[in-house]
Order: C-alpha cells, then structure tokens, then sequence
C-alpha cells in the first residue's frame, strides 16, 4: 500500500547454500531475506532491487570478500555490508572495517549472535534515516521560504517542483498552475523528460480534456486514475506518482507538482516532504494573489473601474519602449466629456459619477482587450491602441465618438440625457517618441477638437501642419 513502512531487505551472498539457508532461517523474522551464490549474483540482485544490507562471505569463488565490498560501496553507498568468514588474524578484520564494512562476524557463526548484530544494524540505520528525514525536513522549511516571498502565483508551482525534485532526490516532474477563469492564466514546468515526453504531456495537459484534481485533498501516491493514464499515454514509463496538489481557498486558482516514480519507490517521508511542501505552497499562492489583487486595486479607478493615470503611464513607457525595439505602431487616443460640468450641476454629483462609469462601459466595448482604457483625471481619459498606426487609430477615435454621442444616460426615474465627447489621437513616433510627448500630443489634439465645436476628432498631424 503507498505509504506503508516497508520491510528491510537483507541479502545473503554465500558459495554454501547450507550456511546461506542458516542465516536466512535466522533472520527472517526480522526483514525480507533472500540468499545468492556468488559475488556475481550478489551485484546482478543490487542492481534490480537495492538492499539494506547485505551478509557477505569473505571468501568467494574467484571473489574476495573485500572486493566485493569495494563494489558495493561504489555502486550501492548506502548499503551496509558485513563481512563473515575465518579471520585470520585482527590485522585482516581492520582492513574489512577500514575498507567499508559495517562490522564483522567470524565463522562458525552462531544464529543468536548473528540475530543480535544484525539487529543493531539495522536499528543504526533506522536512527541514521531518521536524522537524514529530519535534516531534509530541515532544509525543505529552509527551502519553502521561496514559496512564501514569491509574489508571482504561476512561479510558485515551479519552484515548488524545484524543491521536490531536490529533497525527494528525483529527476523528473511536472508542474500546473491555473489561474482564475476569469484571468485565463496558465503554466506548465516540465523537467526531467524527453523532448517527446514534454511535448506529449504539454498537449495532454494543455488540451480540452484536461484532468481535474481540485478534489484530490492532501499529497497523496497514486497508482491508478486518470493522471497515472496520462503520463503512461504520453510515453512516460512509470506505475505510481506523487501527486501534491496546491490549490488558493475560494479564489479560483488551481495547480498541482506531479513526480512519477522511477525504480526507487515513493516513501512515507517522501510524503511528509510532499505535503510541507504543499502546505507551504498553498499560503504563497493565496499570499501572492492577495498581493496581485491589492497591486490591481492601486492601479484602478474606484469610480469607473477603468485604470489610473499611474497605471496609464506605466503602461504608455511600456507600450513606447516595445513600439521603438519591434518597430512596430501604437495610437494613443485623449478622450474629454463636452460640458461635463453642466451634467452635475443640472443632476447631482452622484449621476455624474454613474455618467463616468457608464462612459467607461461604452468606451471599453469599442477597443481591443489587448487595449488599454484608462481614466486620466475628472472627466477626461486615454486609451492606448497598441500595434495600431494613425489612421487606424483615426477610425476608432470616431468610433467611440460616435458611439458616445448615441449612447442615453439616465439622471433619475423617467430622466434621460445625452452626452458628447472631444477626441484628440496622437501615434508613434510621428507625434513623439516618448510617453509624456506622446499624451501631450494628444491631449492638445483633443483641445483642437474643441476648439472646433466640440464633438469631433482632431489629429495631432493637424498640429504639425498648423
């Protein structure tokens, strides 16, 4: 079951099947036994199943007992060996602890002795796991303090992937984040697999079928269902996974690290390390949302819920810089409501804030999404078009003057009212080459509109040629 204790593993390597089966008789009931013949069998069984520990006779048909420790060490470092045979002298028990082993017994070997050696052993290296799962405890919370400073919420499931894929001593993994339905932001991390296994994987969790885990609760180890389905569909040779789900409480943003198990399987530590990380995880999201839903709110406009002048001029130096490195355009159209004054002095300050926000409405309907609509101060606002040139941007200014001046307002029960707006528009870099010369140009396009009578478009080519 994922998350059981499981059960040590000793290996027996002796030429004599009879001493073999003496030992394996003594300790079963302390781990699972299994017994080989030879220096050869003993590597071949390493390879496809580690040991906790392994009893190796100290002479071997064409081994010696000590080079078999030497290769055992190398290859499988973290198994204990220990020595048993005729030593000869003290001076050759020294060299078997000087090269490695974990202790040694001299033949004959009595069951009650062996049983009490070997369990000391392995309660050694119960406590060594135990200190090593604590400093990794240790160095994850260490670790998980990126979690909380990240102010990004689509970094945080990569680096918490990062910090898996460290403490659990893993190589590959994966890592979803999705933002709120009404943000459609999305990340995918892969790291570890082939370049067809990423591609695979990216479709598969990318497309319209996408698996849903917003129930799965707590890291878990999985060994069926549809996300086991989707990594062995997409070519990834594996039977379990670790699934840690980090989801934001009630705002609607949702991700997931998924590690599939390679040939060392998933540990209950491994799941201690899965679900601090998790937890972690799960306060940087719903801290860094906070944080972005805050930023967002000093940039917007209370009355209008369009953004503000910092934002606009944020985004304009943006806009210019992107403009002037891609050569490509971008139309700044200045917007002032005609006679706003009259609409609060004849209906009440109140009305003229409902006008502003209604305005905001029927301005945004006109632009793009990738437009940006901006309240510039009292009764005036900008819109950025980006990669849009003059004339085009000419025909939106109509556009929305159009569209203003057919729009009705209402001042109370049964009252309705019309207004009209003043537009000026200004583009890159023919009117200026930096965002303040760029508004200026606008917005004095807009006084030459009027100037003209109001209701109309002006041009800032107009003023150049004026």
């Amino acid at each position: 079951m994922p998350g059981s204790v499981p059960q040590p593993r000793i290996l027996i390597v002796d030429d004599n099947g009879v001493d073999r089966d003496l030992a394996r008789n003594a300790l079963a009931d302390l781990a699972d036994v299994e017994g080989v013949d030879g220096g050869r069998a003993c590597l071949e069984s390493l390879s496809q199943r580690p040991a906790d520990l392994v009893l190796c006779e100290l002479h071997l048909e064409g081994w010696s007992g000590l080079e078999l420790l030497g290769q055992i060490n190398q290859d499988h470092p973290h198994t204990d060996v220990i020595l048993i045979g005729a030593f000869t002298s003290l001076e050759l028990a020294l060299d078997a602890m000087r090269a490695g082993a974990a202790d040694y017994l001299p033949k004959p070997v009595r069951p009650d002795e062996l049983r009490h050696l070997v369990s000391r052993i392995l309660e050694r290296r119960g406590l060594r796991a135990e200190n090593d799962h604590l400093r990794t405890l240790l160095s994850t919370m260490d670790d998980c303090r990126s979690l909380a400073a990240a102010v990004e919420p689509a970094e945080i499931h990569g680096i918490a992937l990062e910090v898996l894929l460290r403490r659990l001593g893993r190589s590959r993994g994966l890592a979803v984040f999705r933002g709120n339905p009404a943000i459609e932001t999305e990340e995918l991390v892969v790291r570890g697999f082939s370049d067809e296994e990423s591609d695979r994987l990216r479709l598969a969790l990318g497309g319209p079928k996408r698996p849903a885990v917003d129930e799965a609760g707590d890291a878990q180890v999985l060994d069926s269902g549809e996300l086991v389905e989707l990594l062995v569909a997409s070519g990834v040779e594996t039977e379990r996974c670790l699934l840690v789900p980090m989801d934001a409480p009630n705002q609607g943003e949702s991700g997931f690290v998924l590690l599939p198990e390679d040939r060392r399987p998933f540990a209950p530590e491994d799941l201690e390390v899965a679900r601090m990380v998790a937890s972690y995880g799960q306060v940087g999201v719903y801290n860094a949302e906070r944080y972005l839903r805050a930023k967002e709110r000093a940039f917007v406009d209370d009355v209008t819920g369009a953004y503000n002048a910092r934002y606009l001029f944020a985004a304009l130096e943006h806009e210019v810089r992107r403009a002037d490195r891609y050569e490509t355009n971008l139309s700044v159209v200045f917007i002032d409501i005609d006679r706003f004054k009259l609409v609060n002095d004849q209906h009440g300050h109140l009305v003229g804030s409902r006008t502003l926000r209604g305005l905001a409405e029927v301005l945004g309907g006109c632009i793009r999404q990738v437009d940006t609509l901006a309240r510039y101060g009292g009764d005036e606002f900008t819109i950025l078009l980006a990669d849009t040139d003059h004339q085009t941007g000419a025909r939106v200014a109509e556009r929305i003057r159009a569209a203003v001046a057919e729009t009705t307002f209402e001042a109370g029960p049964g009252q309705t009212f019309q207004i009209t707006v003043s537009v000026g528009v200004a583009s890159f870099p023919a009117h200026g080459d930096s965002a303040e010369a760029l508004i200026d140009s606008a917005d004095k396009a807009m006084y030459r509109a009027k100037s003209l009578g109001r209701n109309r478009i002006s041009s800032a080519a107009d003023l150049v040629e004026n």
